[in-house]
């Protein structure tokens, strides 16, 4: 069964986390410091750019998280990894919301740009992930996606064809 809410705040995310938002076994958030967001805005299974679903997500910057000061010494940028991991973060949070059983996990990813920086002068990123496809039969669970980080507004990753699976084993 679809979860009827379309957003979610930072102690939502946290629960999601610890296994509590949509049970035992099945999809779930990191932990901090690898949860890549601090609030879904919006969700859907059937809007989006192809009508199959969608997450929107915002994710604070400030000088103090933990991957500037080793990434790099004297030229802090956040991991270009770690916005395609807040990407599939999300692809598969929206697989847990639309009531799919199982444990999260990611498949791969067909195409990556990464054309700008998130420094720690940046506020906030705001992530887009749009599915093109989101299949549940006896014997596969998986979400296919494009997606995109925005800093402060400007596109600095696009994605195209991440997939992400459920597995109840």
């Amino acid at each position: 069964m679809t979860m009827t809410r379309t957003t979610f705040d930072k102690e939502d995310l946290l629960a999601c986390a610890r296994g509590e938002l949509f049970g035992p076994g099945n999809a779930q958030l990191p932990e901090p410091p690898m949860l890549m967001m601090d609030r879904i805005t919006d969700i859907s299974g059937d809007g989006g750019l192809h009508g199959k679903g969608h997450v929107v997500a915002e994710f604070d910057i400030n000088p103090d998280l933990w991957f500037f000061s080793c990434h790099f010494p004297g030229n802090p940028i956040m991991p270009g990894c770690l916005g395609l991991d807040g990407l599939w973060q999300l692809t598969g949070f929206n697989l847990g919301w639309r009531g799919w059983a199982g444990r999260g996990y990611a498949l791969g990813v067909g195409e990556v740009k990464l054309t700008g920086m998130v420094r720690p002068d940046r506020k906030m990123l705001r992530y887009y992930v749009d599915f093109t496809k989101a299949v549940q039969t006896r014997r596969l669970t998986m979400g296919v996606a494009d997606g995109r980080v925005e800093a402060d507004g400007e596109v600095i990753y696009q994605v195209k064809d991440m997939k992400v699976a459920l597995s109840e084993s």
